[in-house]
């Protein structure tokens, strides 16, 4: 079908989606190129010039004007727009163009952008759960420790220049200089006090550029998946490495791990918490699950259509 028909088409069925781009994404978010892709998709997007806005302010200035939002970048841009898409109610897709792309990867969302277009377009709604940070919404993980200093020697350019790489060279800076601290972790009626260097609490399955909140973890489960290092040092926390990217760390005794709708932590003094990659808020910290509260464009299931039986078929027999 041609591109002008595609578009005259979406028009009908009325696919207008308002495209918010992260031009400072590491894969390049030029809206031009990406709203091209949409258009031969099959969507009419609608392309607002950011004006110094955020996502979530140009998602509550457009609602009124689309069926469905996509977003172009990585999980920064899926966590700045989260307070808009759980105002608006409007259904949004994904367009992975940052470094982790953990929210993506856990849906199934392909890499490709002209790929993940065609998702956006034809995909089916999947309801996903959200998870509060006091008030700040998260889709991967939050955490406490390791993670907000790893967030914080994460620059932009450290993540323009090494990808991926650039998680395990911000890493080796933080471990140096990694110390364990306390603190009081409430999961549903049980009450742990933990001396720690990391505690995570993860709604989706995937953070961190490929680690694994859980083996069993779903981001439509309606829990939260909470755990602890409890290790010594540097060498602990490597050697634990290959579980956190499995899953199943929660088997190792260095690792408390508990599982709930609502998790409270306590720290002597106040520390920062990381949600998919931002500092957020503060300790003490009261996290719950908001279960199925947005919808999101994921690709369709693979396999053969179901068979049609002929209704001028003669029965059998």
């Amino acid at each position: 079908m041609a591109t002008r028909e595609r578009r005259l088409n979406a028009q009908a069925v009325g696919q207008r989606a308002l495209l918010v781009a992260n031009p400072k994404s590491r894969s390049g978010g030029d809206p031009d190129t990406v709203a091209t892709l949409l258009r031969e998709a099959g969507l009419d997007p609608l392309c607002p010039p950011a004006d110094g806005q955020g996502a979530a302010a140009l998602i509550r200035a457009h609602a009124a004007e689309v069926d469905r939002v996509v977003l172009a970048g990585g999980d920064g841009t899926m966590n700045a727009a989260a307070p808009a898409l759980l105002e608006t109610g409007l259904p949004f897709a994904i367009i992975p163009l940052g470094t982790g792309n953990d929210l993506a990867r856990t849906l199934g969302i392909p890499e490709d952008p002209a790929a993940a277009a065609r998702v956006a377009a034809e995909g089916r709604l999947r309801a996903i759960d959200i998870g509060m940070a006091n008030d700040a919404p998260f889709f991967n993980v939050a955490s406490i420790g390791f993670g907000v200093d790893l967030t914080r020697a994460l620059t932009g350019d450290a993540k323009r220049r090494w990808g991926k790489l650039g998680y395990a060279v911000a890493g080796i800076r933080v471990l140096a200089r990694m110390r364990p601290f306390r603190a009081t972790i409430r999961c549903g009626d049980q009450v742990a006090r933990s001396r720690t260097v990391h505690v995570a609490v993860g709604n989706g399955r995937h953070y961190g550029g490929g680690m694994t909140v859980s083996e069993r973890s779903e981001i439509d489960d309606g829990k939260l998946d909470v755990f602890s290092l409890e290790v010594g040092g540097v060498w602990g926390l490597l050697r634990l490495l290959p579980s956190l990217r499995r899953g199943d760390h929660g088997r190792w005794q260095e690792v408390l791990a508990a599982e709930g709708q609502e998790v409270e932590i306590r720290t002597r003094r106040r520390r920062a918490v990381n949600t998919d990659g931002e500092i957020t808020t503060r300790t003490p910290v009261l996290f719950r699950v908001l279960p199925g509260a947005v919808r999101v464009f994921v690709p369709q299931p693979e396999g053969p259509p179901p068979l049609e039986i002929s209704e001028a078929a003669p029965p059998p027999g």
